[in-house]
């Protein structure tokens, strides 16, 4: 068994960076993924000519001056990649017939916000304050600046720190909704808790509003699954390797040391190393069974939340909806009445209109996405019957359909495709933790893991290590590649090794 070889668990994109980062340092990868693509979460799916894209709205470092952008050249995302940014986030319609857009331009933001209600102008200007601060912490150094440029960047970052720290720290622990309530206007707060969600640490959500007014928040066209093929076909032309279809059962430990894995076929394969960037808990606590976790370990799945679980509906519509908006998010309306979505009573809709992007539907016609947050539990239960799990989606299509008419009078007769996805089937396609779409939602909690990642190794267990979402609060694409580089650079200081990178 080779020192340098390494077996990686998950071929989503903490996975596939691992192995990139680890082929571009000499190291011998195989992938073992248990679906029979690549991505992970970033994730799409074909239905009659339609796409229904199950993850990407925006994506942090879009913009070539950015950071963050350098990482997506040297895993091959970014190349030839066409961005586009919109002019809006979100959407929020009133029930009283006005509607608040949260526009991607700052200054176009402020005064809308401020014409909205003049009332609430010093919790605005907070806001905007923040996004302001956000815009600056965006300009850090990269590895493309000369000497003197890094130095002056990185002179005004430790400026801002130093002048802000104290705004930064009271803003992580401000949650969207108790921001949100300081809103005298009824529709501002009712807005500002739908941003994202209402647990939701506001100073993230100022962070997003920085990245979309400096074009650095851009969606990719296309979607999710070019970016997860971009990943497989750099992570294969590097030399590694990817089985598919092949779900990892048990990490093998041999005298507290990591030696391979047992797939569910019962077949073994042993590498010098096992890095899993597959679902945290069940590498913890299945496939190692619960013996490497201490009580830190253990702390984050018994009291952090997690992104909640969704009902996902995709539906192809033949419309163009030229005459609605351009959102990064959607947009949010009031129903006539509330109605009850599987374990859920929801009094609005939140529809995502993929206008921007006529690659996910045949000519003329439209993709459209609803997410609505369901328990795990609910559909746990309701799988046991499969006959009523299955006419429970029907009947969810039924209601999506007839919801979206309030908004869109006739698309009942445009809709050509409904498709619709649980939180059970996040979890067999991807084996995310209660059929989560994300990992852990930064709350004021644990916001204070962003400047201080989580640990990449187990108390006791040499040769092995951990990388994506579930280490990295928050979530999202950037941290999977973040991760992995972070966790190849450790390794390579372990053997000594100096850590390089290239670019496709």
């Amino acid at each position: 068994m080779q020192k340098n070889s390494m077996i990686i668990i998950g071929a989503g994109f903490a996975g596939l960076s691992a192995g990139i980062y680890a082929q571009m340092n000499g190291y011998s990868t195989q992938i073992f993924e248990l679906h029979t693509l690549p991505g992970g979460l970033c994730t799409a799916w074909k239905r009659k000519g339609y796409t229904v894209d199950g993850c990407i709205h925006w994506l942090v470092g879009s913009s070539p001056e950015s950071a963050m952008n350098q990482f997506w050249r040297e895993v091959g995302l970014a190349q030839g990649r066409e961005f586009i940014n919109l002019d809006e986030f979100l959407r929020y319609e009133g029930s009283d017939g006005r509607t608040v857009v949260f526009y991607s331009d700052v200054d176009r933001l402020e005064k809308h916000l401020l014409d909205l209600s003049p009332k609430d102008e010093p919790v605005i200007r907070e806001f905007i304050s923040g996004i302001r601060m956000g815009i600056r912490f965006d300009q850090q150094p990269t590895e493309r600046d000369s000497g003197i440029t890094k130095l002056i960047k990185g002179i005004k970052m430790g400026w801002l720190f130093l002048t802000r720290g104290k705004d930064m720290r009271r803003w992580m622990d401000t949650t969207a909704e108790q921001f949100a309530n300081r809103f005298q206007d009824p529709l501002l707060r009712e807005a500002f808790k739908e941003i994202w969600y209402p647990e939701f640490s506001i100073f993230f959500i100022m962070f997003t509003f920085s990245y979309l007014h400096n074009h650095n928040a851009g969606y990719p066209i296309g979607g999710s699954m070019p970016l997860s093929r971009a990943l497989e076909k750099r992570y294969l032309e590097l030399g590694g390797q990817i089985h598919y279809g092949k779900k990892v059962e048990k990490v093998l430990v041999e005298n507290d040391r990591a030696v391979g894995i047992e797939l569910a076929d019962g077949s073994q394969h042993r590498a010098g190393r096992v890095v899993s960037a597959a679902d945290g808990h069940a590498t913890i606590f299945k496939m190692l069974d619960g013996k490497y976790a201490d009580e830190k370990i253990k702390e984050p799945y018994e009291k952090w939340p997690i992104f909640p679980p969704l009902v996902y509906v995709g539906l192809g519509v033949n419309n163009r909806f030229e005459n609605e908006p351009k959102t990064v998010s959607g947009i949010s309306f009031a129903l006539k009445q509330p109605v009850e979505i599987a374990d859920q009573t929801l009094e609005r809709l939140s529809v995502h209109v993929y206008n921007q992007d006529p690659t996910l539907a045949p000519d003329g016609k439209t993709s459209l996405t609803v997410m609505i947050p369901s328990s795990y539990a609910y559909w746990k239960e309701m799988a046991k019957d499969p006959v009523e799990y299955e006419e429970k989606k029907e009947q969810i299509a039924r209601q999506v359909v007839a919801m979206l008419e309030q908004r869109f009078p006739g698309i009942g007769s445009q809709v050509e495709m409904v498709d619709v996805a649980t939180p059970l089937t996040f979890e067999r396609y991807t084996g995310n933790w209660q059929g989560s779409f994300e990992g852990w939602l930064i709350t004021p909690q644990n916001a204070g893991s962003i400047m201080s990642p989580m640990k990449q190794t187990l108390p006791g267990l040499s040769n092995f290590y951990l990388c994506g979402q579930w280490v990295e609060p928050g979530g999202g694409l950037p941290t999977g590649v973040m991760s992995a580089r972070r966790l190849l650079k450790a390794v390579c200081k372990e053997d000594g090794r100096k850590f390089i990178t290239t670019q496709a």
